[in-house]
């Protein structure tokens, strides 16, 4: 039960952070719908998905309520589009790496192993979680979005990624928790070791 409070704000943490990101780029390169939505926000009840956030407590995998966005609002979509995907991974990062530096001093200042650092420790690990997770190029996933814009692609093959995408990358988180193997958490898990590694 402790662990399950320790993880809650990071959890809401990374979420919001994720989805706000995408947001505040969009908005800088000029799309407001975001803001129009109310979802230019750091409250996380506004980027909660009831489903994503059940399968990150169950699986250690798992997403938030997509920001809108429109890239006919953009002067350079392709560019605007990859750099409005890859904002909420970075942002992920960031945090990842911020919440490391404080385990570092917690640990540094006889605070290893608390409560606190525990908090911490969750933190960096969810948002390394989601931000390796989001890169995959499986729709809906960022990664999708910036191989779609990096790579020319025909219309057809793009509308089948995104129909088939979804459908297939929830058959493999069930999946790989009902038979133990896990390819996602094969993906995910080197970039957790390295952060452990590093910081904790």
């Amino acid at each position: 039960m402790l662990d399950l409070i320790l993880w809650v704000p990071g959890l809401l943490f990374a979420l919001t952070i994720h989805e706000y990101s995408h947001g505040r780029v969009a908005f800088a390169l000029g799309d407001p719908t975001a803001q129009r939505m109310g979802r230019l926000t750091l409250n996380p009840l506004a980027h909660l998905d009831v489903m994503g956030t059940i399968a990150i407590f169950l699986f250690h995998i798992g997403w938030a309520k997509p920001v809108p966005i429109n890239p006919y609002f953009f002067k350079k979509p392709r560019r605007d589009m990859i750099l409005v995907s890859l904002a909420g991974p970075a942002a992920n990062f960031a945090a990842a790496i911020g919440s490391g530096l404080l385990l570092k001093i917690l640990k540094m200042v006889g605070q290893y192993h608390t409560s606190l650092w525990l908090m911490f420790l969750y933190t960096m690990d969810i948002n390394v979680i989601l931000m390796i997770f989001n890169l995959i190029p499986i729709p809906p996933l960022d990664g999708s979005k910036v191989l779609f814009n990096l790579v020319e692609m025909r219309e057809s093959t793009i509308y089948n990624m995104e129909r088939l995408g979804p459908p297939i990358l929830l058959a493999v988180i069930f999946l790989g928790a009902l038979s133990g193997f896990n390819i996602l958490w094969m993906i995910i898990e080197p970039a957790v070791f390295a952060f452990h590694l590093f910081f904790a």
